[in-house]
């Protein structure tokens, strides 16, 4: 089912899905009890006051200010069932209602894949990563991450050429973290970057879990290469089992902290994966495959009792931190950087790396690196294996 918005109703659906306290499923049901935003709008006051769940609704003056903002970026918001929303993402249980998204929407015609895992990953978790989704991209699959640290930075820089779709998770101004802002604007000019949260929103941890059903939601399948447990990529995996997805793990050393997630996820059903041909032969069945879920405004809601009852796991109920959208990504304070023999340790896994990998990602002289990689051995925090590979020890 497809449907078109005019500006007003654009307007109104994006008024009711900001709504404190109106999720994604809150949402669905209202539109389907009242017949539309503007009634649903009218009504919700006094509904939201004999359930005793007093609210506010956000201001005509803030919601003008999103449109604005969404013209100044060159960005458009699309509503759930129109043309230009992500065909796979109306199939989760609970698709934002509304999407901000900049760049190229052909991405959204080819399958996607989603690639996820540690921020701190180690020089040959980033390796994997980068061929993974250089090879799935070649295939004609557009890669999915979530712009973060390590893995997810290094996925979207390997199919930058071909398309690449970064998911934040504040508003599409506010890329996190902050030195991310130029590969985010990188990516929009031949893939796309999406949210669904506010213009001027610097994300707060119970948007990343938002984010992460997205990232899952866009993809035939999702791909965790190196993840601790506890992690966010476990999130996401989760969420792309819940939404029917395929779910693949690249094994690590069982030595490797950041390897116990992935290794965890095969022990419990997830596809080992060692290369791009192995997500590919997985997923060639699931392609051109008809929705599963039916339309979600398919008909009215039974009546109230079903309203604001909505269960979020990623919000706490406290207000969101929205922040003036013309602040410059320079003003926020940027992470002190770590010095080379942190960067060093924290790439290095317990699977030998070559050096000029680890250079690469280092960023550093040669000649500095090798006297911190001398310093290392002698401390034996570290090993030197034939072919000028290094590990940890």
């Amino acid at each position: 089912m497809t449907i078109r918005l005019d500006d007003r109703q654009r307007f109104d659906w994006l008024r009711l899905a900001r709504t404190e306290g109106v999720g994604p499923m809150t949402f669905r049901g209202l539109i389907n009890r009242f017949g539309g935003a503007r009634a649903a709008l009218e009504a919700l006051p006094a509904l939201a006051a004999r359930r005793g769940r007093p609210l506010v609704l956000p201001q005509e003056s803030e919601i003008e200010a999103e449109f604005r903002m969404a013209e100044h970026l060159g960005a458009r918001l699309v509503g759930y069932g129109e043309a230009d929303y992500p065909r796979l993402l109306r199939e989760i249980d609970a698709p934002p209602p509304v999407l901000a998204i900049k760049g190229n929407l052909a991405c959204l015609a080819k399958p996607m894949i989603g690639i996820v895992g540690s921020r701190n990953a180690s020089a040959l978790g980033r390796k994997i990563a980068g061929a993974l989704a250089a090879d799935l991209a070649a295939a004609g699959y557009v890669i999915v991450s979530g712009l973060a640290r390590g893995i997810d930075a290094e996925a979207h820089r390997a199919s930058l050429g071909t398309g690449t779709i970064g998911v934040l998770a504040g508003g599409l101004d506010r890329p996190y973290p902050p030195e991310h802002a130029d590969l985010a604007d990188a990516i929009s000019e031949q893939g796309l970057i999406v949210s669904e949260r506010p213009f001027g929103l610097a994300p707060r941890g119970r948007d990343f879990p938002r984010r992460n059903r997205v990232i899952s939601g866009l993809s035939l399948g999702v791909i965790v290469v190196e993840a601790a447990r506890r992690s966010g990529s476990l999130i996401t995996a989760r969420m792309a089992n819940e939404q029917g997805r395929e779910v693949f793990a690249v094994p690590g050393s069982p030595l490797d902290p950041r390897a116990e997630g992935t290794n965890d996820l095969i022990r419990e059903g997830a596809m080992l994966i060692a290369n791009a041909r192995d997500v590919i032969t997985a997923l060639q069945p699931r392609e051109g495959l008809p929705p599963r879920l039916p339309g979600l405004f398919a008909e009215a809601g039974s009546g109230e009792s079903d309203l604001f009852d909505e269960w979020d796991e990623m919000t706490d109920g406290t207000d969101a931190e929205l922040l003036p959208s013309g602040l410059m990504l320079s003003d926020a304070p940027p992470d002190n950087p770590p010095d080379l023999r942190s960067r060093v340790l924290a790439a290095l896994s317990f699977s030998p790396i070559e050096f000029d990998a680890l250079l690469r990602l280092a960023d550093a002289p040669q000649a500095e690196l090798r006297a911190t990689l001398f310093e290392l051995e002698m401390e034996n925090l570290i090993e030197r294996h034939p072919g000028n590979r290094l590990s940890r020890l």
